[in-house]
């Protein structure tokens, strides 16, 4: 077809511009690109060889190319936008770096174009850059090879019969195994439109035959950097996961033969309790005797309360305690609790002062395990109080929940302690005697039946714990 033939318009400086179909500018530049890649790695050969008259007709084949890709830039252009061209001069980095970075971190790249010349060029260059390349000659082709095979960057060209460059990369982020590849789009049309097309598709980046072998460099060198750093990423992510897992399963490991230690001491101890209560009723023990009996006993009471202490914090933790349901009254579940603890009030000279409302309806929920929870708290506010006040109280603040609280006048607790003495083997005061689990096991108790427990506290002026249990159970 006749330039006459075909509609044009001005440029910017009033030259007139002919308008082509994108194909055609793509067949106008691709043999351009194949004059032009030949010519400079034949110049960089005659370069090594030191053939310096060789070396310079080349390069006037190579000029020769640039200037008719200058012409055509000039007086032809596509129904689109065309993005400006960078030279040589203007690459973002010098090539003596380029190459640098480069060989340092050679891939394993795929090259796909349907055009052989194409594909040629650009593998004999990617090559001498110290690249491991494979091609292939249609999206086809490369959706085949990029299933049978890692990479660690792909080449794509645009305009390829049947499957195009679009659809292999739509393809490649579609697929999971692919998404994380990154592309460079390689085509010979220079348009905007084009470049933001394969953008937005995930592209990681876009080039123009011929290509600039500065920018080709450090384009490739940019994209395995980057695919470099998101595989260490994840490798390191899954050897976090993998520790994390067998973390996991140590600790799992540890809980099962520390429940089975404690389980196993259970039976041994209970009979050693029985036994020395027996000797205790024999009649027949002097009252040195009876008093170091009676010291036995109340120590192993105390340790097979932190062995059953244990073992229900591990249940109630790992979800496999069973609560047993009744209908429970706040007024005895109070009572039986004051109940367990007077003598302990009565040792540290503690006044215990209880405050219920009168219309507190009944509610379902474990009475052992909530009683044991008032116990817990109780005995707490006693230890830390000594010779003040604690009172008990439950109340209804509104009609689904009531709320049970214990409050002391003792030392007070730091705010930044809050969330650790509810913790398992949590304890506010290292030097306190005890295991840690009773404020765990609290907690873990009020959660189970659906409520809350948290506290309040100010120094020395004393700490209130509170807990909520739903009016209507499970």
């Amino acid at each position: 077809m006749s330039s006459a033939a075909l509609p044009e318009s001005e440029s910017p400086a009033g030259a007139v511009r002919t308008t082509v179909s994108p194909q055609l500018l793509h067949d106008l530049r691709s043999p351009l690109n194949h004059i032009i890649g030949y010519s400079e790695m034949l110049t960089e050969e005659a370069d090594t060889q030191r053939r310096e008259g060789f070396a310079t007709d080349l390069e006037k084949i190579r000029a020769a190319g640039h200037r008719m890709l200058a012409i055509i830039e000039e007086n032809f252009t596509s129904t689109r936008e065309a993005i400006p061209v960078l030279h040589e001069a203007e690459s973002p980095m010098q090539p003596d770096a380029v190459a640098q970075s480069t060989a340092e971190t050679p891939g394993h790249l795929l090259v796909v174009d349907d055009d052989p010349a194409n594909r040629e060029v650009l593998c004999r260059r990617l090559e001498r850059q110290g690249h491991d390349v494979q091609t292939a000659g249609s999206g086809f082709d490369a959706m085949r090879i990029l299933g049978e095979a890692a990479f660690d960057l792909v080449l794509l060209d645009i305009m390829m019969p049947e499957m195009d460059g679009y659809e292999v990369l739509g393809r490649m982020k579609a697929d999971e195994r692919l998404q994380h590849v990154p592309v460079i789009m390689i085509s010979a049309l220079n348009e905007l439109q084009s470049v933001v097309r394969c953008i937005e598709a995930g592209a990681e980046d876009y080039l123009t035959k011929p290509f600039n072998p500065t920018l080709l460099k450090a384009r490739i060198g940019a994209c395995l950097e980057k695919k470099r750093g998101r595989d260490r990423e994840s490798a390191l992510f899954e050897q976090l996961q993998n520790n994390y897992e067998r973390l996991q399963e140590l600790e799992r490991q540890r809980d099962d033969m520390r429940n089975m230690i404690v389980h196993d001491l259970r039976t041994p101890l209970t009979a050693l309790i029985v036994g020395i209560e027996m000797l205790e009723t024999d009649g027949t023990l002097s009252g040195t005797q009876q008093e170091i009996t009676a010291i036995a006993a109340g120590g192993g009471r105390i340790l097979l309360g932190m062995i059953n202490d244990l073992l229900d914090v591990e249940k109630l933790e790992s979800g496999s305690a069973q609560l047993q349901y009744d209908e429970v009254t706040a007024a005895s579940l109070v009572a039986d609790a004051v109940a367990q603890v007077a003598f302990l009030a009565e040792e540290s000279r503690t006044i215990l002062v209880t405050e219920m409302s009168g219309d507190l309806l009944p509610f379902s929920g474990d009475e052992k395990k909530l009683s044991r929870t008032l116990v817990n708290l109780i005995g707490n506010a006693i230890k830390f109080t000594g010779a003040g006040t604690v009172t008990i109280s439950a109340r209804q603040d509104d009609p689904k929940t009531i709320r049970f609280a214990v409050r002391d006048t003792g030392q007070g607790i730091p705010a930044e302690s809050f969330g650790r003495i509810f913790e398992k083997f949590g304890q506010l005061d290292s030097r306190r005697v005890g295991t840690g689990l009773g404020l765990a096991f609290c907690k873990l108790a009020v959660e189970a039946h659906g409520g809350r427990i948290a506290v309040e506290s100010t120094i020395g002026a004393g700490s209130t714990f509170s807990f909520t249990i739903p009016v209507g159970g499970r």
